[in-house]
């Protein structure tokens, strides 16, 4: 009876564990020939660090990578779904976000850092940043009358360092895209919109307009620009 008891009061406390985070999966597009995109590489190894999956593709593949997000989600493997783009993969993001849309199945957040083409939104996504260098090759990103969810236009053409080729590659602006992904998985599958990071520059933000021109469907390829 001893030795139990003594058993007993050596047996460690149970540890409660910490509830787990949603499962997020965050799609990287890069944009033309696979070689100018090479900070999309750089926040997927980042975010690979702190658990988030990621997937890191071509925006020719847009329409692969959106059927395996929507199957992912209606599998319940994945609940909270993120699309990231740079130029040519910028441009094709609100491909996605229709496409998925169409299938049922929710966008947490994109984000498009200087997409070459003039887009507009339409479907439904919680928030949709389009960080553009308003006087290089980027474009700002309107919203169709059936669309769904915030858009944020951000002209980043006054930080340093930053242009179409080096947005993705740049320091602050990896930062503000890891921030703004981190604040959506942590707010879970709802919507998310974080404040600007702390000790961070402002940048300049500009209205969306309400009306927008025709687009085409479909992704459009740059010739000049990646």
């Amino acid at each position: 009876m001893a030795v139990a008891l003594f058993a007993v009061a050596l047996a460690p406390a149970a540890v409660q564990a910490a509830p787990a985070r949603p499962s997020a999966h965050v799609y990287l597009m890069r944009g033309v020939l696979n070689v100018f995109s090479l900070g999309m590489d750089q926040i997927a190894a980042r975010l690979q660090q702190q658990g988030i999956q990621t997937s890191v593709l071509n925006y020719l593949s847009w329409a692969s990578a959106a059927d395996e997000a929507a199957a992912e989600y209606k599998s319940g493997r994945t609940k909270i779904i993120i699309l990231v783009g740079h130029s040519s993969g910028a441009t094709i993001l609100p491909d996605m976000v229709a496409r998925l849309s169409q299938e049922g199945v929710p966008v947490k957040l994109a984000i498009g850092l200087d997409s070459v083409f003039h887009t507009s939104l339409s479907g439904r996504v919680g928030r949709y940043i389009n960080f553009y260098v308003a006087n290089g090759a980027g474009t700002r990103v309107e919203r169709s009358r059936n669309f769904q969810g915030t858009v944020e236009n951000v002209d980043v053409e006054n930080v340093p360092g930053v242009g179409h080729l080096t947005i993705d590659k740049n320091e602050l602006m990896q930062r503000k895209v890891i921030a703004a992904i981190d604040a959506a998985v942590a707010s879970g599958p709802g919507a998310a919109q974080p404040p600007e990071g702390p000790g961070e520059p402002p940048v300049a933000r500009k209205p969306v307009r309400s009306a927008s021109p025709p687009r085409t469907s479909g992704p459009r390829r740059a010739s000049a620009v990646n």
